[in-house]
């Protein structure tokens, strides 16, 4: 029992979602074979949903059924050519109002915040996703609401397979995904689930390694070198990342474990599971642009905020898209600088790659430029993971004590000699 409480203490999203794989696998079975109808496997979804949010959140789940409530009201008595705008004003202010008293509890009543209650915001981040999705898809009538029916819509909402986790995909797709399952089964998941699940291990093993080099090699500025503190700072950034690239793994795993994310369209003897993915740790990592990582970073996300925000602004499309990324996410000290470092990082990102690539034309310069960049978008993200991770100056401190917080500073500095020059 001590190895099971340890497990939960310190991955308790991971085991939430392991305990989850089950009723998962179990789902695909009985849809599979025919045991489920339609409405069943809805309900199945829907219900197991609900149970999860009552057992991981307590009684902050109402948190997540208020706002599935109200967005079946706004569904039903909204014109469609509204209704986004009523869903993200409604929504996003109650989703504010959290992360305000959250942030009340800590900084000013310096009290500590349930787990449970950090649990269902996040989760409500996720279910702002779905239903924003959703209402845009009404409003650009790319779904007629004739078609948004009650159970399949609660379904969507409050889904097992994402209520704790991405990814992000539209209503119409759960609703072909659902209607498929039993018509046009996918092929069986566990050889899938196996080596997802691998992978999550090797993930957390590389995760453990890195948290015990990082608390052996205590770091002092005064009397490290300059080197030591950038790969000391870059190592407790990938530890965070990594973090990140196992859950949506695990989620990842979920949904594929229901049958969900199975491409048809696959070619060789070869199961591609890829359909649902937030992306892959290998491809994301090799990125050497910033805007390359920023695209590939949680993939569905940056999708739903390119359609929320980006394509919708005329003004200043880049950095609105980041602002409201950071109110998503909760408006703490650090992520407002980490976010507009990022935004400016990436429309630097821009100018900087056009210029050079333009200029350069001996293959080896080429590959030493390639090995630069990656180098330089490492570290430039390691600033936005610090910097939004730790919330608060701690992670600000770093930038300065380890000179970190030199990388964005120069592409920056590069963006505006650049556009100096072509103004000139």
């Amino acid at each position: 029992m001590g190895l099971v409480n340890w497990m939960v203490e310190q991955h308790q999203f991971l085991m939430q979602q392991c305990f989850s794989l089950p009723f998962a696998l179990l789902f695909y079975f009985f849809a599979n074979r025919g045991y489920l109808s339609l409405t069943y496997r809805y309900l199945f979804v829907s219900v197991g949903g609900c149970l999860l949010a009552i057992v991981t959140m307590g009684i902050y789940s109402t948190l997540l059924f208020a706002s599935t409530f109200v967005f079946i009201l706004l569904v039903a008595s909204v014109d469609p050519g509204f209704i986004h705008t009523w869903v993200f004003g409604i929504q996003m202010s109650w989703q504010t109002f959290w992360h305000l008293l959250i942030q009340y509890r800590e900084y000013c009543l310096h009290e500590p915040v349930s787990i449970r209650l950090f649990s269902a915001v996040s989760s409500l981040m996720l279910l702002t996703q779905r239903i924003t999705s959703l209402s845009m898809d009404l409003q650009e009538k790319r779904v007629m609401r004739g078609r948004v029916t009650l159970l399949p819509l609660i379904s969507y909402i409050l889904s097992f397979t994402t209520l704790l986790g991405g990814p992000l995909c539209s209503y119409s797709q759960f609703v072909s995904l659902m209607e498929g399952i039993s018509r046009n089964p996918p092929p069986s998941p566990l050889s899938v689930i196996f080596l997802k699940l691998v992978q999550v291990l090797l993930l957390e093993l590389v995760r453990f390694c890195l948290v015990y080099f990082i608390k052996q090699i205590i770091y002092d500025p005064s009397s490290s070198t300059v080197l030591c503190g950038v790969l000391w700072v870059w190592g407790l950034a990938l530890v965070l990342r990594i973090q990140y690239y196992s859950h949506w793994r695990i989620s990842e795993c979920l949904n594929n474990a229901a049958g969900f994310g199975f491409c048809e369209n696959s070619s060789g003897n070869s199961q591609d599971w890829s359909g649902l993915s937030d992306g892959d740790v290998w491809t994301t990592e090799a990125s050497s642009c910033i805007s390359e990582f920023a695209r590939r970073w949680n993939a569905t996300t940056a999708s739903w905020l390119r359609r929320l925000v980006y394509v919708r602004c005329k003004q200043f499309p880049l950095f609105m898209t980041f602002g409201f990324s950071l109110w998503w996410h909760g408006l703490h000290l650090g992520q407002f600088v980490g976010f507009l470092t990022w935004a400016a990082t990436v429309k630097a990102d821009y100018y900087i790659h056009r210029y050079f690539q333009a200029k350069i034309s001996s293959t080896w310069v080429k590959l030493l430029y390639s090995c630069f960049s990656w180098i330089n978008t490492q570290m430039t993200v390691t600033c936005v993971v610090i910097a939004v991770e730790l919330r608060n100056m701690s992670g600000l401190r770093l930038w300065s004590v380890t000179y970190v917080g030199l990388f964005p500073l120069c592409n920056v500095i590069l963006l505006v000699i650049l556009k100096l020059n072509t103004v000139r």
